[in-house]
């Protein structure tokens, strides 16, 4: 293996910081897709079809905001960082694993669900459409379909950064005992 390069107190700490960056804010992207996949479509699919669409047209426009946004990029954004910042060290293939498995979530979402929303905002006023069957038929099953594929991934994501997490503690714990090792250092210095 490779020296760890994850080698100060200062440079540990902050690999820990953004570990548990990507962490946090993966499991808030994961419980997103998990609670529309588990009760929101669930409870919309009880509704008629102006119901659904006026609800899902909302629900698509509030969540352009920018606590959304810093949860859905930071989870990319902090497992990228960290798995540079960790190369070279045991927890890194986990967090680069879990980093290609959020890029295919966030690659789904965008090449997927976005453009699906969009449509569903292009379709108007649910007053005003002709066919509210056809448009929700358009959208409502793909739509929940790959989100349940992008639940399912960034859960694994979020699996993978934890076993990560676990494995840098062991490896911050493992350096300090070597340090407090009788062959390492004076005794005044334990």
């Amino acid at each position: 293996m490779r020296k760890n390069r994850v080698t100060n107190q200062r440079g540990q700490g902050s690999a820990g910081a953004v570990l548990g960056a990507a962490v946090v804010s993966m499991g808030l992207i994961a419980g997103t897709f998990y609670i529309f996949a588990c009760g929101v479509m669930p409870g919309l699919g009880r509704s008629d079809d102006r119901v659904f669409i006026e609800v899902m047209q909302n629900m698509n426009d509030a969540f352009n905001n920018p606590v959304f946004f810093a949860s859905f990029f930071g989870a990319l954004l902090f497992t990228a960082v960290s798995a540079w910042q960790l190369r070279g060290t045991s927890p890194y293939r986990w967090v680069l694993a879990a980093l290609v498995v959020y890029l295919v979530t966030f690659a789904i979402t965008s090449v997927v669900n976005v453009p699906l929303n969009n449509e569903l905002a292009d379709a108007g006023d649910p007053a005003k459409i002709a066919d509210l069957a056809a448009v929700r038929e358009k959208f409502e099953d793909t739509w929940l379909a790959w989100n349940v594929v992008r639940t399912l991934l960034s859960t694994v994501a979020i699996g993978l950064l934890a076993r990560a997490l676990v494995l840098l503690g062991r490896d911050n714990r493992a350096r300090q005992s070597a340090y407090l090792d009788s062959a390492a250092g004076s005794s005044e210095s334990r």
